[in-house]
């Protein structure tokens, strides 16, 4: 029988995606030659939040700012544990404006925002679960940042090292299903080296192992409140290994998004406070 499981209510921070483009190429999925529908684009993200707000979540949001197509991936903005905001520095110089307007909304609502020294891109590789923080570097964040995290946010950071440029953010291959004590998670192997397998099979030993086709349908880019799992439609047998461990898969399609390698979860801060 599958067990039964809570939801617990969240706050997410969101950006509409007013301005969103691919005008540049940063990492595989983005082609600059391939048109984006921005009207479709709305359409999806605007039903993400109806979706978010039905199952009892409440969402902020934060004003687009011309000029910066890809500020829609709020996850990328900072990680935030307890309250306490860890900022972003991207490596990528076309988006490393992204970060004043965060961190300006977060200083408004009465955070405490640290400014990393180290490039960092939030929570596309900084993924709170329970009792420490998975870490992902090899493509963006650094190891220098997985330790200014630390410091900052006084929560054990286990770092992971990414291989496989497709998954260039942690957010891309892995999720937490629930994030209470050691809680559990969904991830795709292959995306990480041999020694991080094997940090993530001690870790987790009960853990969903994603097929590369639901992790290329940007299935691990989901996010769970514990009970609700918002998924990609076309991680299809993901979504059955999840039904039949209790959870309900919610799916949401955000295939506009995925010409600039996001999905669900890189839409979506999670506000910890």
């Amino acid at each position: 029988m599958p067990e039964s499981r809570v939801p617990r209510r969240r706050r997410f921070l969101v950006c509409e995606p007013r301005h969103f483009a691919v005008q540049y190429a940063i990492n595989p999925w983005m082609r600059p030659d391939v048109p984006v529908d921005v009207s479709l684009a709305q359409e999806q993200w605007h039903e993400l939040m109806r979706v978010y707000r039905a199952h009892g979540h409440s969402v902020d949001t934060v004003e687009p700012v011309p000029g910066l197509p890809d500020m829609v991936f709020a996850a990328n903005a900072a990680v935030v544990v307890d309250g306490r905001v860890f900022g972003s520095l991207f490596r990528a110089p076309e988006r490393r404006p992204e970060s004043l307007p965060y961190d300006t909304w977060f200083k408004s609502a009465g955070f405490d925002v640290y400014r990393p020294e180290s490039v960092c891109e939030g929570e596309g590789d900084f993924v709170p679960a329970g009792r420490w923080i998975l870490a992902g570097t090899g493509f963006r964040t650094t190891r220098e940042a997985h330790r200014e995290a630390q410091e900052f946010l006084g929560v054990p950071v286990i770092g992971l090292t990414m291989v496989d440029p497709y998954f260039y953010h942690l957010d891309t291959a892995l999720f937490v299903l629930d994030d209470e004590g050691e809680g559990n998670v969904a991830y795709y192997p292959d995306a990480f080296s041999p020694g991080s397998r094997e940090v993530l099979a001690r870790l987790y030993p009960d853990a969903l192992i994603a097929t590369r086709e639901d992790a290329m349908s940007f299935g691990l880019n989901s996010v769970s409140d514990g009970h609700h799992v918002f998924i990609s439609p076309g991680a299809t047998a993901l979504a059955e290994q999840l039904a039949d461990r209790g959870y309900v898969p919610v799916p949401v399609d955000l295939s506009e998004f995925h010409k600039a390698g996001g999905g669900i979860k890189c839409c979506t801060q999670e506000i910890r406070s």
